[in-house]
């Protein structure tokens, strides 16, 4: 007779737990905690094997809210704490939860070197182009001329575009979602552990508080159709609420056009996440310096997909080959090496 039962089967609640979320009411937060919730039951992960690590900032109180293991680490080293734990126990699902100013400012150096090393872990950047948990200074993705505590006649600091960021530190997947597009961040959250590697994904939230509405225009019904551009691989870029608009190639310059009038979506740019060359075109394209090209939308999604060697992997097997090599090392010996003296 066998004795084997089925494994219970997991839902959103099962990764709460009874901490009280305390973030702001109506912050774009609590929509992304809930979005890694629902996903958490699918990726066939046991809980015991996930692991949430957090800098600092108002995001950075994830790990207290999921019922996983989870460390609130220092301002913007839950990177470099990731990749050592990553390191050291490569069979766990890592997430690390930032936010714009912990990952592109005092954590920008350690955000480089994962995403270069390429360690198998998820990074979630929260954007909401402020510092929200100092109060409403201006931050590393805050827009020129922006009016905060720390710049009360405008910032004149050129922001990071944290896509652009992470494609020059040649991370091997980078994504763009939003707090108020449930499915689609689903998609992508799934996508991202899917991935083998690095996975970079900004996500766009709302601080009701400090910045509100500083994305309106991509999330509101009335818009977000004509201001945003949904990329599915395989398939020509086109927006609007009727569909009619799409994205042309001119060499490398993006042109936005009008379909149905002597254009069809045959001769409109065909996404390909693979595509390195085309993958910084998009990146870039809402802030393209040539202004005389007018509107771009917003693009969200998939940008850039690869395949390569993840760091953890390759330690492994050159630690490996060496004690094949060497036999295993003799910490006395190491510790007393060749190169010693004595003083007389």
């Amino acid at each position: 007779m066998s004795t084997q039962t089925n494994a219970a089967v997991l839902t959103a609640k099962d990764f709460a737990t009874d901490q009280e979320v305390r973030w702001c009411p109506g912050c774009g937060d609590y929509s992304i905690l809930a979005q890694v919730q629902k996903v958490m039951p699918g990726i066939g992960v046991p809980k015991e094997n996930i692991v949430i690590i957090s800098g600092i900032g108002c995001s950075s109180r994830f790990p207290y809210y999921m019922n996983t293991y989870g460390m609130h680490s220092i301002h913007g080293r839950a990177t470099a704490i990731a990749s050592g734990l990553k390191a050291a126990r490569p069979e766990l699902s890592v997430w690390i939860i930032s936010g714009d100013g912990d990952s592109m400012s005092i954590g920008g150096n350690h955000t480089i070197h994962l995403l270069r090393r390429n360690f198998d872990v998820n990074m979630l950047v929260f954007n909401n182009q402020i510092y929200g948990l100092t109060k409403g200074q201006y931050s590393p993705t805050s827009e020129e001329h922006k009016i905060t505590k720390s710049t009360p006649f405008g910032s004149i600091d050129h922001p990071f575009n944290p896509l652009a960021l992470a494609m020059g530190a040649d991370a091997s997947f980078i994504a763009r979602s939003m707090d108020r597009d449930p499915k689609h961040l689903q998609t992508i959250l799934t996508r991202a552990h899917q991935h083998k590697g690095s996975s970079f994904v900004e996500i766009y939230q709302n601080c009701n508080i400090f910045n509100d509405g500083a994305f309106e225009i991509f999330t509101e019904k009335g818009t977000k159709q004509d201001t945003g551009l949904y990329l599915e691989q395989g398939q020509p870029l086109v927006f609007g609420a009727n569909k009619n608009k799409g994205i042309k190639l001119d060499g490398l310059n993006p042109i936005v056009v009008e379909l149905n009038n002597g254009i069809s979506a045959d001769d409109l740019w065909i996404h390909d996440e693979k595509d390195f060359y085309k993958a910084q075109i998009l990146i870039r394209m809402f802030d393209n310096p040539n202004k005389s090209e007018g509107f771009y939308p917003r693009p969200f999604g998939v940008f850039y997909q690869t395949e390569r060697a993840c760091y953890e992997d390759v330690m492994a097997m050159q630690i490996e080959e060496i004690i094949t090599t060497k036999g295993k090392g003799d910490l006395n010996k190491l510790l007393r090496g060749k190169e010693v003296w004595e003083i007389v």
